[in-house]
């Protein structure tokens, strides 16, 4: 008896879905693009409940003819490719011809669809599993597709979907790089009632980055443009020594297709190495512009993918376009010029070498932690000699089991011995772990002591960031932080809890604000807590005298947890006695020798 069977065509259909279709974003990015492929020049999306319950997306372009409509929901129909040959050069974002019968598959799926003209519109309804219908109806030029109830016969797919504000984040990041791709593009983004994206069109890059992220990360970003051969790579990247602590600021696009590409980041952080402090990345919004036969776009099933024929040309090409782009603004060519004020230097005061990734090698997949122990802006800065700044007051006792502290070394290591072993204890993510136990005590009892800033700190938020403050709210105001409106994207910090300075208060506002789309496995009040921890440990590159060194180990050793940080970092290494004593080829046996 035969053990191989074919899958029911419903099955088979289901399963085809999920490789195309993972979640909301998944069906927007679709409709999307096939809207740009179709001409549109305005595009307004509508949502609820994060997109799961409903999804529209309506657009301007060419329309369809009845005969095409019908056909748009059946799998491999499209009007992008009709021969092998044309797969090595794809000019279209959608080519495929799986979107539509992909989400069709999982939804209830409602087209409206007209080319304008005299003829009547078209109207297909559909049901989950893929049965749909055709009739006239009428419709103005354009396309108009409608979701609900995505994946309501996959219930294993939707119980992994995350919470509504987190699928609007996904959504809204997503739509953000097809405004940046299409500066002349109308893209509007309803979620219910409220607007979360307007974006006119835009004369140029430069405008939609302003209308996206304002007028401040705009100041901090430099235009970047070179062309080698037939491959051209343009946009915007930071202006030394401005850098973010994480990548999320960072979109890459192949002949104006966004893309996650791992070669380019790496490549691109290369070209900044030297130039920022470790633990901060660059901004950069790239368009690379290449013949559409170098490279593969038919790599991933969501097409977030390329391949490039020769990807090594961009980690030289990328160094060129940012050093040209530094000359260009900074007028110098030197780097030591640029880093005179001591900002962007590596620990230690020299530049990371050439070829490394702020000195501790290159590579895609490389991404410093969270708590990587450097001053907001890259700059480090010293706090007063009192015991003010740790979580409690006071000289006390030493513990019978603490460590005896010998020295500090290089300002950023505490040196310490515990029962003839050598201990090297990161002061940063000491700290942090001992602060960190001390504001979740604090929290636990709600006694956050709170401060009133005298002038409002002002601030900008992305689309994004948006949504991700609005999540977190009821966390931050929970832990003494309040953030008021104030018009447009504009928003002001007013109080905060009292450890902190101002400029760390609000790195924490704008750390929850990202954090919250993440998705992180960590719960979010834990992540907030760490990074309020992060933000007033004491820094690496700070002197520490002897009374703060053995108060810091004194409490870290009477932690449930003083092996890593809040964020999972290491903080002690021990080195044996016993391999130092055979480094110095000293016999264990004979100390006295």
């Amino acid at each position: 008896m035969t053990r191989i069977a074919v899958l029911p065509d419903a099955l088979a259909r289901k399963i085809a879905a999920g490789e195309v279709i993972e979640r909301p974003v998944s069906v927007v990015k679709e409709l999307v693009e096939n809207a740009l492929d179709a001409g549109a020049s305005a595009v307004a999306v509508d949502l609820a409940a994060g997109g799961k319950s409903l999804l529209r997306v309506r657009d301007d372009g060419c329309g369809m003819s009845r005969e095409d409509a019908a056909l748009a929901l059946v799998r491999h129909a499209t009007s992008k490719i009709s021969k092998e040959d044309d797969l090595f050069a794809i000019a279209t974002l959608g080519f495929r011809g799986e979107a539509l019968a992909s989400i069709a598959a999982v939804s209830r799926l409602t087209l409206r669809t007209s080319e304008g003209g005299d003829e009547p519109g078209t109207l297909v309804e559909s049901e989950p599993g893929g049965a749909f219908q055709v009739r006239d109806s009428a419709f103005p030029r354009g396309t108009e597709v409608e979701v609900r109830d995505l994946f309501a016969n996959l219930p294993a797919r939707k119980k992994f979907l995350r919470s509504d504000s987190s699928e609007l984040g996904l959504i809204v990041k997503m739509l953000t790089n097809i405004a940046l791709a299409r500066p002349g593009l109308r893209l509007i983004v309803r979620h219910g009632a409220r607007t979360v994206l307007d974006c006119p069109p835009a004369a140029g890059l430069r405008e939609r980055l302003f209308q996206l992220f304002g007028k401040d990360a705009l100041d901090k970003m430099m235009e970047a443009d070179l062309a080698d051969g037939p491959v051209r790579v343009s946009g915007y990247v930071s202006r030394p020594p401005y850098g973010r602590p994480n990548r999320g600021r960072q979109a890459f696009f192949v002949n104006r297709r966004p893309v996650r590409d791992k070669i380019l980041s790496a490549a691109l952080q290369q070209a900044f190495s030297g130039l920022l402090e470790k633990g901060l990345f660059p901004e950069a919004f790239l368009f690379v512009d290449v013949p559409p036969g170098e490279v593969d776009v038919n790599v991933h099933p969501a097409k977030t993918e390329v391949r490039f024929r020769d990807a090594q040309l961009f980690f030289p090409l990328l160094r060129r376009v940012v050093e040209r782009a530094r000359t260009r603004v900074l007028g110098v060519r030197d780097l030591s010029e640029i880093l005179a004020d001591g900002a962007g230097v590596p620990p230690g005061g020299r530049p990371a070498p050439a070829g490394t990734e702020n000195g501790e090698g290159a590579g895609p997949e490389r991404e410093e932690p969270e708590c990587s122990g450097v001053g907001e802006g890259g700059r480090t800065y010293i706090r007063g000699t009192d015991f003010a700044d740790f979580p409690a007051a006071g000289v006390l006792p030493r513990a019978a089991e603490s460590p005896q502290v010998l020295g500090q070394l290089g300002s950023a290591y505490i040196l310490a011995e515990e029962a003839g072993d050598l201990l090297i204890i990161d002061q940063h993510n000491a700290h942090e772990r001992v602060i960190y136990d001390r504001y979740v005590e604090i929290d636990r009892e709600r006694k956050w002591p709170v401060k009133m800033s005298l002038l409002p700190l002002v601030f900008e938020l992305s689309p994004v960031q948006e949504i991700g403050l609005e999540e977190a709210g009821p966390m931050l105001r929970s832990s003494g932080f309040r953030v008021e409106p104030m018009g447009g994207r504009s928003y002001a910090l007013r109080e905060y809890p009292d450890v902190f300075r101002p400029e760390e208060a609000l790195s924490v506002v704008l750390a929850a604000a990202d954090e919250s789309k993440k998705g992180a496995p960590a719960p979010a009040k834990d992540r907030l807590l760490a990074a309020m921890a992060c933000k007033s440990a004491v820094k690496a590159g700070e002197y520490l005298p002897r009374e703060k060194m053995e108060f810091l180990v004194r409490e870290l050793f009477r932690s449930a947890n003083p092996g890593v940080c809040p964020h999972g970092r290491p903080i002690v290494v021990r080195i044996p006695r016993s391999q130092i004593e055979r480094g110095l080829r000293r016999p264990v046996s004979d100390p006295a020798s």
